[in-house]
């Protein structure tokens, strides 16, 4: 499939958040992906083809082409290359999501599934190669597009600068306090089996409804504003929406042989008061279940990037820094690894999902424990957003901090990583801090 781009520039200054919220509001491109990456904003949409990954299988859509579908068979993470890569010759960015239940077990379980079996149809992760795309940074915006019609519109729209006008609507907050006692038995249940040694840590959520529909561009505005993630997301595709703020990268692999996971585990609120914060973050430092649940996770990374990196060049650096992030502060560390001649990005990625920060330890035994306990399946929740082009590299980052909206349906979600010094009462309350990264900034769509 190959196109002919067309390119072109707006000078800034620019706000890039408040831009690229214009856009996707503006409805021009139609589903898009917005995925901001260290200061830059990049903007996807009009999908010229797209990868949908379900337990049918990797199927490939193009304009003016026909579906094509690849049996999950194999590596999953090889297949979704490989299916980006028969797109056609030339150069490609692609962004979308892939869905908690994507690794570790999770594929072959639906891959076990009938046809036609109900939940067979259900994505397990939905990327788009862009026709549009859009970079935005404070010194202006570039656009590029198979459709010249399509940049002098968005060229248009960003030069008269309607995002100037910052009289966003109200957001109304979320009560984040639901009814706790399940949750607490959850965690009950946790402990017991990690007690029973069936496992080492899980990662327990639940679900907040929101009662209304939700405005996603201007909840992502607002949210943004007020958050401090590792990346942001606003994506809207094929009727599933969602807005977050990224704590942490699943992986990055910048396309310099190497590959990078930023696991965070341990938690405190984030206050806003210096000396608050302060004590809090000594507090998170001494306490010994935090320290020990992020070693854990440090651990575990560790070993999974190891299989796929170069002898002896597996390594961690940032060891216990703490990251603040919205409403929360977190341990962090990173590990990072020399890819094996023969591995690449979705290898890495492929090593570390579903991100130990999010499922448990061993994540087998967790996963099993999750399905058990949590009412439904989390899809995009704890999976992952990303962005990937052609020449290699690779940035994937955690789905946590978010509003969800489908199908008429509004929802936050929120965990906390249960081990066996774990308390129910501290674990309800880790979740309620996480949400409060989300909860205050949700706006209402007008009706």
């Amino acid at each position: 499939m190959t196109e002919q781009h067309h390119h072109t520039s707006v000078e800034g200054p620019l706000d890039p958040l408040a831009a690229a919220t214009c856009v996707a509001a503006s409805g021009l491109l139609g589903d898009y992906v917005v995925y901001e990456q260290e200061g830059t904003w990049h903007i996807a949409g009009d999908a010229r083809a797209e990868i949908l990954v379900d337990a049918r299988g990797v199927r490939t859509r193009g304009t003016g082409t026909a579906e094509t579908t690849s049996p999950l068979t194999g590596n999953p993470w090889r297949a979704i290359r490989s299916a980006l890569d028969r797109i056609g010759p030339g150069e490609w960015n692609a962004y979308g999501w892939l869905a908690f239940e994507l690794g570790d077990g999770g594929l072959h379980e639906a891959s076990s599934l009938p046809p036609d079996a109900p939940g067979a149809d259900t994505l397990l992760g939905h990327l788009i190669v862009p026709a549009t795309e859009l970079t935005l940074t404070p010194r202006g915006a570039t656009i590029r597009s198979a459709d010249p019609a399509v940049i002098g519109r968005v060229a248009k729209l960003l030069d008269a600068a309607p995002w100037k006008d910052e009289r966003s609507p109200a957001p109304a907050p979320v009560d984040v306090h639901t009814p706790h006692t399940e949750y607490h038995d959850h965690v009950s249940r946790a402990v017991t089996e990690i007690a029973a040694g069936r496992l080492e840590k899980v990662i327990l959520s639940r679900t907040v409804t929101v009662p209304f529909g939700v405005d996603m561009p201007a909840t992502y505005l607002a949210g943004r504003r007020a958050n401090t993630p590792a990346r942001s997301f606003l994506l809207d595709l094929d009727g599933l929406q969602t807005a977050g703020f990224s704590p942490e990268t699943v992986i990055e692999a910048p396309g310099d042989g190497t590959a990078s996971t930023q696991p965070l585990a341990g938690t405190r609120a984030l206050t806003g008061d210096a000396d608050t914060d302060a004590v809090l973050r000594a507090e998170l430092h001494r306490d010994p279940k935090e320290v020990h649940e992020h070693a854990m996770s440090v651990r575990l990374a560790v070993e999974e990037l190891t299989r796929i990196g170069a002898p002896d060049t597996t390594r961690v650096t940032e060891f216990l820094t703490v990251k603040p992030r919205g409403s929360v502060q977190h341990l962090a560390s990173r590990v990072v690894t020399d890819l094996a001649p023969d591995h690449s990005g979705w290898d890495a990625l492929g090593a570390v999902f579903p991100p130990v920060t999010a499922s448990g330890i061993p994540k087998q035994a967790a996963r099993r424990l999750i399905r058990e306990l949590e009412s439904e399946r989390r899809g995009p929740y704890a999976g992952a957003v990303l962005r990937a082009s052609s020449d290699g590299t690779l940035d994937a980052a955690l789905v946590l901090r978010a509003v969800y909206q489908r199908g008429g349906r509004a929802w936050l979600r929120a965990g906390a990583g249960v081990i066996g010094a774990s308390r129910p009462a501290r674990e309800y309350e880790e979740t309620c801090e996480k949400l409060r990264s989300v909860a205050p900034h949700v706006v209402p769509r007008e009706v």
